[in-house]
């Protein structure tokens, strides 16, 4: 039976009108990488819904439907995103509310459509590269698939696995010649028509890939994952276990390789029947109770267990059966199903530790706080001993670093065949918070701690395997001080595929040194680097470094790792990648002595149609004398003098700093690539008319006044160049940007036309318990919520705000109703506004349905309401201090204390119990 999908719409009345022009606007910046390298060891694709942090949108004069699409060969679209179950407008009326999607012109589609890159992965001989190929958007029918929202996790029930997760189309294998050069491909074989690929493993010797395999077919078992291996030398592809009975549970970790021959697998249990079945009528009352008064304060986490049932369903789905198989066939059940949540063999392959969750769960806290239980096993699957069994945390506190009692981050030391390490949490104070280590050997190993509230940040030196030798500080510094960033030391993969600190000597030189490698900040923009480092004196030598004039280089992974033991400088061998504002990512190997670049990779332009636009990177100060930096993006073959200013946007998100001067660091380099994602913004560079303004936007103390003195300062500034019109300037952002933009317009209307706020929240009284990196409570900070939430100032919005949410925002913070109760109390006031929910998304979009109507939908607000904006705006900014701005501001006595923070307004990491801040080589 055909569905229609709907696309919901919400519009206030509003009296005015105005003129649409036929000319494209073009907004914001979001950088994304042309290819993606991935770790060789473990290389999976995740069903991430991690937000962009821009947004594009285009005018155009006709729509075509998306399943009559057609490349410029008249060859259907390539992404398979037709569905004939959707419509879509064929008109532009003035109301624009219906049940249609809509698309933009074919030079910003075709952008969006195009083939992404492949990803790569370098075997542990680092004699082979995996081009492993991806497709592009997908459509919006595999977001309707029924999920089961369990736990904090969002299961795909009839894959057994996480739901929405991306895939592979197919697998090429490179050998990389000693010259540095591409052998040609071999294309991994033997697979059924239309499988999708996922959690691509190499095995430690480098002679065979383990990966799952699911393709689709109606009212069949097809689609459960089912695991394969393919010889890496001929591409001959099999499935693992010959019974075709068995298939992967891939809710948690899945499999993994316990030597080279044998892999350790996650399987659904074959004595397991149908899902429960939810009763039609309860059993009594959901109840829960606190008489024992404890104190339990949580984030809004979404998709928790509500019930029995649910508890049910979630021991059906992530329950698996481990399984130990055998590239000749063997097959052998070991222990008894559990919710087996990871599988880490020892460096010997002689142990497995084994962490599983159990009851009894909750009600208000995520898997990741269930009671967590390790366990000893030998590599053959039998039990040892209980390392730890951890109870329910429910209790842990909402500040940063806090992290669950007990032994926490249990794992082998990668110098030792078989020894174990964990943290030991107690409550008592500490300054710092433990959050890795990085090995070498008995007499080197680096910890690394840090506690957010003060931004310290320490690297300690301690001796393992000497008690007499006393740990001592190397680096004491504050993470938010990017210009003294020493860089971080590379990492060598050992022979049994763990990683270690990798030392390097010299010629007729007994020191040993260690390369760190480091991102270079400058005033000027980051220079990448390489330096040898003498940990005993810490004298520096710079081995390399990027090219600062035109390109931006970057160290992606030590490759010269195949021997045991130290490495000599002559013998290094370094994976390196290269980009410029114009041209497109590639990679290079560098060989010392005579550093020796053979470039490995040969990537087309991904949209060449924009080789040509403009980037710089501007500074400007705020009136407190903080130095800002933005970067602004032209369209190719705009002269300003000969143009004039153009309409422009402010896509933005907020960054929070304890410190003035860290505040004005500057960060990024003008020489980077200009990736554009699916809802990029620099997708309206292709239409030859736009203004782009990427602004970083920074406030350390007071909230509302460092906000809008933060846009006045660029506001000013691209108007003083003259690129952007002063009446013409709109805002926008996504997540704690869409938050930022609905105060912008509430505090500051004299600086902008229009705002467009995606996936938001905007009443903090919602969420009481900490948002973003408040640690403080409702009740602890009420005038900060209150006062920093735009829905208590709905009724000073002026301007019209166009609202977007995924109807199935799975972000602690951002709840759909957020946007929803936003709406309704600026339509209570008068408001111009719209609110657009996405059937199906959720924090981030996905299908190609949503992105293209949401690029719709923003091009038309932008159209309507910033390119045809005859209004005064920002004629005079100065009227913040005296007129209009102060009596809808009034920054100077509403000013609101913020605690500090920065990063994406999503759940805190705190729920696996794992941190992975340590640095560490790509590869």
């Amino acid at each position: 039976m055909m569905r229609l999908y709907k696309v919901y719409h919400r519009l206030s009345p509003f009296s005015s009108s105005c003129c649409c022009l036929l000319h494209p606007f073009s907004l914001g910046n979001a950088r994304f990488p042309s290819s993606t390298l991935r770790s060789f060891r473990h290389l999976r694709t995740h069903s991430t819904n991690l937000f962009k942090p821009a947004m594009s949108a285009s005018r155009f004069n006709r729509l075509v439907p998306v399943n009559s699409a057609l490349a410029e060969d008249g060859s259907a679209a390539g992404n398979g995103s037709a569905n004939a179950s959707l419509t879509f407008a064929e008109d532009d009326d003035e109301s624009v509310i219906g049940v249609k999607y809509r698309v933009p012109p074919p030079e910003i589609r075709d952008i969006v459509d195009a083939p992404p890159l492949p990803a790569l992965s370098f075997s542990p001989l680092r004699d082979k590269i995996l081009f492993m190929k991806r497709r592009s958007l997908p459509p919006l029918a595999e977001l309707v698939r029924p999920e089961e929202k369990l736990a904090g996790l969002r299961i795909d029930g009839k894959c057994n696995t996480r739901s929405r997760m991306s895939f592979y189309t197919g697998i090429g294998i490179h050998s990389l010649m000693p010259d540095g050069s591409l052998g040609p491909e071999t294309e991994v074989r033997g697979l059924p028509d239309g499988a999708k690929i996922n959690f691509v493993t190499w095995s430690n010797d480098g002679k065979h890939l383990a990966f799952s395999v699911r393709f689709e077919e109606e009212e069949s078992s097809s689609s459960k994952l089912r695991v394969w291996v393919a010889d890496v030398e001929t591409g001959m592809a099999r499935p693992l276990f010959q019974s075709p009975d068995i298939y992967l549970n891939a809710v948690f970790d899945n499999y993994v390789w316990v030597d080279n021959s044998t892999l350790l697998v996650c399987t659904i249990p074959l004595s397991r029947g149908d899902p429960p079945k939810k009763p039609l009528v309860p059993s009594g009352p959901k109840i829960q109770s606190n008489e024992q008064k404890t104190i339990v304060q949580v984030r809004t986490f979404q998709d928790l267990l509500k019930d029995e049932y649910d508890e049910d369903l979630f021991d059906y789905y992530a329950t698996s059966q481990l399984v130990l198989a055998s590239l000749d066939g063997k097959v052998k059940e070991v222990g008894s199903p559990a919710i087996y949540t990871s599988l880490d063999p020892s460096p010997d392959e002689k142990y497995i530790l084994i962490s599983s969750i159990h009851r009894p769960y909750s009600f208000i806290v995520p898997c990741g706080r269930f009671p967590k239980k390790v366990d000893l096993w030998t590599a053959d699957g039998n039990f040892v001993r209980e390392l730890c069994d951890l109870p329910l945390a429910e209790d842990i506190p909402i500040a940063s670093n806090s992290v669950r009692n007990g032994m926490r981050s249990l794992n082998w030391r990668a110098d030792k065949p078989s020894t174990l390490y964990w943290y030991i949490c107690i409550c008592i104070f500490y300054p710092l918070m433990h959050l890795g280590i990085s090995w070498c050997d008995d007499s080197l190993a680096l910890v690394y701690e840090s506690w957010y509230k003060t931004r310290q940040t320490r690297t300690w030196v301690i001796s393992p395997g000497s008690k007499d030798v006393s740990p001592r500080i190397l680096f004491d510094r504050s993470s938010e001080d990017v210009y003294s960033d020493p860089g971080s030391p590379m990492l060598r993969r050992t022979s049994t595929g763990n990683y270690v600190i990798a030392k390097l000597r010299k010629e007729n030189d007994d020191t040993t040194y260690l390369l760190l490698n480091g991102n270079g900040a400058t005033p000027e923009g980051d220079i990448p680097f390489l330096d040898l480092f003498d940990i005993n004196t810490g004298s520096k030598e710079r081995i390399w470094e990027s090219d600062k004039e035109k390109y931006y280089e970057s160290v992606v992974a030590l490759l010269s790792d195949q021997k045991e033991g130290d490495i000599h400088i002559n013998d290094l061998k370094i994976l390196t990648s290269k980009e410029s504002k114009t041209e497109n990512t590639q990679y290079y190997i560098q060989i010392w002595p005579d550093k020796k670049l053979c470039q490995i990779t040969d990537f087309p332009h991904p949209y060449p149609q924009l080789a040509s636009l403009q980037k710089e990177m501007i500074r400007y100060e705020r009136k407190d004398g903080v130095q800002l930096t933005a970067t602004l993006y032209l369209p190719p073959g705009y002269d300003p003098s000969k143009d004039g200013p153009l309409p422009c946007l402010v896509w933005s998100y907020p960054g929070e700093f304890k410190s003035k001067d860290a505040a004005g660091q500057v960060r990024g380099s003008p020489n980077e690539f200009a990736g554009i994602g699916p809802t990029s913004a620099l997708l309206w560079l292709a239409r030859r008319h736009e203004t782009i303004l990427s602004i970083f936007a920074i406030y350390s103390f007071l909230y509302v006044e460092q906000l809008v003195a933060s846009a006045e300062a660029a506001v000013e500034e691209v108007i003083r160049r003259g690129v952007a019109h002063p009446n013409k300037i709109a805002v926008g952002g996504h997540s704690y940007g869409a938050f930022m933009t609905a105060n912008l317009l509430a505090h500051a209307p004299h600086l902008f036309c229009c705002g467009i706020a995606r996936s938001g929240a905007y009443n903090r009284t919602l969420t009481p318990f900490g948002f973003q990196n408040e640690d403080r409570t409702l009740w602890e900070a009420t005038n900060t919520y209150v006062e920093m939430s735009p829905f208590m100032s709905a009724n000073r919005i002026k301007k019209p705000i166009l609202l977007i949410h995924g109807e199935e925002d799975n972000n602690p913070g951002t709840l759909t109703m957020q946007s929803d109760r936003f709406f309704n109390a600026l339509k209570g006031h008068g408001a111009l506004c719209r609110l657009v929910i996405l059937p199906f998304e959720s924090h981030g979009y996905s299908a190609r349905e949503s992105i293209m109507h949401v690029l719709w939908e923003t091009d038309r607000w932008l159209q309507k309401h910033c390119v045809s904006n005859t209004s005064e705006v920002s004629a005079d900014i100065g009227k913040s201090k005296d007129g209009e701005g102060k009596e809808v501001t009034d920054i100077e006595n509403k000013a609101v204390a913020a605690s500090g923070g920065g990063g994406a307004e999503l759940a805190d990491d705190i729920e696996s119990g794992q941190f992975h801040s340590k640095p560490r080589s790509l590869m």
